[in-house]
């Protein structure tokens, strides 16, 4: 059998804030519903049920690598009339494992890092209503825009930090990750029942109340406290 290597451009390496280091991305998870109106607004009950994951491609099609102050020109993708911003606070994973205690979980965080979970809503809601996955809705190209990784000891208290999407200078989301129905380290212990986790995860941990439809020629601002923020316009 011929062994086939992955080409080093596939290969999506993320800035690390005050480094010339770069963070290799392994795999991408989504927590989906994971702020209690945001649930809301998609017509769903918010109770503390378990969480619920979904996955985007890692490669350099789908995670986009945002430095600060650059504003990224992002392709509006095909097929879709109704595109959504989803902002979300990212986490990198810095140690792997399974089955991880919710107090051990801050141990194998590396970072944080803001993203946006662009979202085809008008095919999402499609699939989602026949009964089918939700790929073509959630994991295309371009879908997945991450600012810089801010490493664990700079990020500063996280679990409480504010977080906010502006569109075109107007401020459309803006909570805080206290807010989170699973926080964060639930979040991690949770998910490494279902996959093993290892160096070079990213979790997107959900996204507040406000989503909405962009279209061509906006500009998206996304910001977490203490976190490098990411700014993309639609082209």
């Amino acid at each position: 059998m011929t062994s086939y290597v992955i080409p080093a451009h596939d290969i999506v390496g993320l800035p690390v804030a005050g480094t010339a280091d770069l963070f290799p991305v392994r795999r991408v998870y989504c927590v989906g519903r994971n702020y209690a109106a945001h649930a809301r607004e998609m017509g769903f009950d918010p109770d503390r049920e378990p969480p619920f994951f979904f996955c985007k491609p890692n490669d350099a099609q789908a995670v986009i690598a945002v430095a600060p102050g650059q504003v990224l020109d992002l392709p509006y993708p095909p097929a879709t009339a109704n595109l959504h911003y989803e902002c979300e606070l990212v986490v990198a994973i810095g140690k792997g494992g399974s089955n991880i205690a919710v107090e051990d979980a801050a141990q194998h965080i590396f970072g944080y890092a803001v993203g946006l979970d662009m979202t085809r809503r008008d095919l999402q809601f499609k699939m989602r209503d026949a009964g089918r996955p939700w790929e073509i809705g959630k994991a295309f190209d371009y879908s997945a825009p991450v600012g810089v990784i801010q490493r664990v000891a700079e990020a500063g208290d996280i679990g409480h930090a504010a977080i906010q999407l502006d569109v075109d200078g107007v401020t459309k989301q803006s909570a805080t990750i206290a807010h989170l129905i699973w926080s964060v380290s639930e979040t991690i212990a949770n998910l490494s029942t279902l996959f093993a986790l290892a160096p070079g995860d990213l979790i997107f941990s959900g996204t507040p109340e406000g989503v909405g439809a962009v279209v061509r020629g906006q500009t998206l601002v996304g910001k977490v406290d203490g976190l490098p923020g990411i700014a993309v316009k639609l082209v």
